[in-house]
C-alpha cells in the first residue's frame, strides 16, 4: 500500500484532485511496488540499464478526492508477458474506492542512444508471481 495525501496544488478550479494526478500518483505507487518486489528503479537504470517505459495507462474514476484527502492506493503486478507486466492500482479513501486504474510497462534495456525491448528474465518473473 502506497499513501499520498491531496495538496491543494493537486486540485483544479472546482477544488477536486485534477486528474493527471492519479497518473502521477500510479507512477510512484508503481516505483515503489517495484523496489520492493524487483529492485529500485535506480538499481535497475544505474547497474542493469533497464527501463521500463509507459506503453498503456488506464483511470476510472468513482468519487472525487479533496484537497488534504488522505488516499491509499493498492499496487499489483497482474499480468507479466514476455516483454511487460502490467500494473493495477485501486485508490480508496477511508474505506471506499475512488478510482481504478492500470499501467503497462516494457521491459527494456539502454544501447546506445536508445533502448530495445527485451524478455523479462525467468527470476524475475518468479520473484513477482
Amino acid at each position: 500500500m502506497y499513501q499520498v495525501k491531496a495538496y491543494f496544488g493537486d486540485t483544479d478550479a472546482a477544488g477536486i484532485v485534477f486528474y493527471p494526478n492519479f497518473y502521477k500518483w500510479m507512477d510512484q505507487a508503481t516505483t515503489e511496488l517495484i523496489g520492493k518486489t524487483i529492485l529500485p528503479i535506480s538499481v535497475l537504470y544505474k547497474e542493469k540499464h533497464i527501463l521500463l517505459p509507459l506503453i498503456e495507462t488506464f483511470c476510472e474514476y468513482y468519487s472525487p478526492i479533496y484537497f488534504e484527502d488522505l488516499v491509499d492506493i493498492y499496487s499489483e503486478i497482474t499480468k507479466i508477458t514476455d516483454r511487460t507486466m502490467r500494473v493495477e492500482h485501486v485508490f480508496k479513501r477511508e474505506g471506499g474506492i475512488v478510482a481504478k486504474g492500470y499501467e503497462v510497462k516494457a521491459w527494456t534495456k539502454k544501447e546506445g542512444h536508445g533502448i530495445k525491448s527485451e524478455s523479462i528474465p525467468e527470476k524475475i518473473k518468479q520473484r513477482i508471481k
